[in-house]
Formats: C-alpha cells, structure tokens, sequence
C-alpha cells in the first residue's frame, strides 16, 4: 500500500438521470419558498459535491471533483491539495473514526487524522473508480467500484464482478482497467436487519445472503438503476432511482413517487429526505417526507425552493449535520438548509 504525508494547511478566515413519464398522485406537495444567503468562503468548493459526511469532531467533510475538503464551522480546507489531484466521489467514516474516500481513477484514501493512505487495483482492489463504501456490522469494508465489488476485512479484498443481471464472485485476481466504458458501476450498499447484502447499480438491484446474489424484483420486473438505497430505525429498505421511490417492509414494496431518486437520506426526526428530479418540469428538488405520514395513502411532502433551484443539474450526497441542517451538493458546490434558509457557500 502506497503512504502519502498530507500537510496540514490551516486557515485562518475572517467571513468564512434521464426519467420515465411520472405521476405525482401519491404526493401533497407543501412546498415553501425559502430564503438564500449568498456568504464569502474562499476556499469553498465549486465543483461537483458527490458525498458528504460530519465526523465525530463535528467537522463536516466533502468529497468534491476538486478534492476532499473538511468545513470546521468557520472555513473550508481543501485536506488533498497536497496529495491527489483526483476527482472524489464518495466518503465515509467508520466505525474506528477513520475516514475513507473513493475517487474516479486513483482508488481508495484512507485518512486516519494524520496520513493518507492510497488504496488501489495493486493491492487487490477491482477497479479505481470507487462509487461507494459501506461498513458493515463485523467492521469490514464493502467498496461499489466500476464493474464490480470489493470486500475489505483489513487485510485483502474479495472481490466479485458485475454483470447487468449477475454478479459473481471472481477468484481469478482479475482487474477491471479504469476508465472503462460504458460504466457499469455499484451506486449503493446496505446491510438489512436479516444479514443480507442490497446492491444498487446501474443495471440489476441486488441482494446477497453470503452465497448467492439474487434480483430485487416487483411484480415480475426488477428495479433498475437504483441509484442509492437506506435502511431506516424501523428496518424498511428504501430504494430511489429509475422507478421512483420505494419502501419496502420485508415481505411488501410500496411506492411514493415516480419521480427519479438520486439520493435518500433519513433524519435524526424519521423523517424521509430525497433528492430527485421532478417530472413536471425536470428540475431537481430537494423534498421531506414528514414521518408522521409516512405510512398514509398520501404522506405530506415538502419540497424545499431556493435560489439553488438555479442549479438545474443533479442534487447529491444528503446528509444531516449535528445541528440538523441539511447539506447537499450540487453540480457547483455545496449547499445547506437549516429549516428556513438555504446557505450557498460558493460564492
């Protein structure tokens, strides 16, 4: 494995894809126009915001097409200036505290709060273009890459390769080259309450009990390009992509919109959060499914409208900050919603 010094850099700062034809029968839409704060941080990212997460410092961390940055309540820090020009896509931090981030082409970096350390195809990683990473509850390490999946235990990766209707394990040591085309990549990772494994990719969804893969079906049709899936307090898989949003209550699928779901995230409240595309007009949206209708014949939505909404492109990486504000990225930053106003950060 490959080590690489990072220099700190402190700052001190002084003002800190496509959709089908959809219904919206199932929705009641108490939607709210909210204020927008137009704030000075220089060093804030404006590229694309793939993923974001808040370690257990309170420092939220993105991982941004210009680099892995860290927003300590005051200023931004781009963390891999001095380490990697890649483009980051996804982040996590684990059970230990260590943070981990996948990038397009330069593979896993894992961050122990001193040194980064390169992970890639070398040491037995499939592929470098690493989509997602999931931690399960034994501690090891599922990683969604392009073509495929990796395990890590802390010690090697196993690896299994995807079609678009299997995935199979490979024992060959075979490597999926970057770059690849066209991408047939992992988008989500889940464990459920039973022990099984749910995959969302471009393609098949997917569960694994350990020995097989099986198709996520409903009605006779699988799900297709379920772009991210969560597991609630109540153990309910949710699934967001192609075919809209979807609950799933262990033996029944049930569905709230048609709208095409990029991302699903669940607040500390219950209550459902989501990106997703609306089909009226084609913009992307930021929505709240409150919890105390979750379960109704039409639960009550709330779509969040800003000045974001000039962003015309995909929302990404939801995520809940200790304060409860909501952080999202988009195709030029990073946004954050604190129940009234929206904070655009870029500019």
């Amino acid at each position: 494995m490959k080590y690489r010094n990072l220099l700190t850099i402190v700052l001190i700062i002084a003002l800190s894809t496509s959709c089908k034809p959809q219904n919206k029968r199932e929705l009641i839409d108490h939607g709210t126009k909210t204020l927008s704060i137009y704030a000075i941080y220089p060093n804030a990212p404006n590229q694309i915001t793939r993923s974001i997460t808040q370690d257990r410092m309170g420092d939220v961390w993105l991982a941004t097409f210009s680099g892995v940055f860290k927003y300590d309540g005051e200023s931004f820090t781009n963390m891999t200036a001095d380490v990697s020009s890649a483009r980051f896509f996804s982040a996590l931090e684990d059970s230990k505290g260590q943070l981990w981030f996948g990038s397009i082409g330069s593979g896993i970096y894992l961050y122990d709060g001193t040194f980064f350390q390169n992970i890639t195809t070398d040491d037995g990683l499939l592929n470098n273009e690493v989509t997602c990473i999931y931690e399960d509850k034994n501690g090891h390490h599922w990683f969604g890459v392009n073509g495929g999946i990796s395990r890590y235990d802390g010690k090697s990766f196993r690896n299994y390769l995807l079609d678009r209707d299997s995935i199979k394990e490979d024992i060959t040591g075979k490597i999926i080259p970057d770059l690849q085309r066209p991408m047939n990549e992992i988008n989500s990772i889940i464990e459920d309450k039973t022990g099984q494994f749910w995959f969302g990719t471009r393609g098949h969804t997917f569960v694994f009990d350990g020995i097989a893969f099986k198709t996520v079906t409903h009605e006779g049709s699988p799900f297709m390009n379920v772009r991210w899936i969560i597991k609630d307090r109540n153990d309910h898989i949710w699934l967001g992509g192609n075919d809209g949003l979807w609950r799933y209550d262990g033996s029944t699928f049930f569905n709230l919109t048609k709208d095409f779901v990029g991302y699903i995230y669940e607040d500390k409240m219950g209550n459902i959060w989501t990106s997703s595309q609306d089909s009226e007009y084609g913009r992307w949206i930021l929505t709240r499914y409150d919890v105390k209708s979750l379960y109704a014949a039409q639960p009550e939505v709330t779509v969040i409208k800003s000045k974001y909404d000039n962003n015309k492109g995909m929302i990404f990486g939801l995520h809940e900050a200790g304060d409860g504000s909501i952080w999202f990225g988009g195709l030029d930053g990073v946004y954050r919603y604190d129940g009234k106003t929206v904070t655009d950060f870029k500019r």
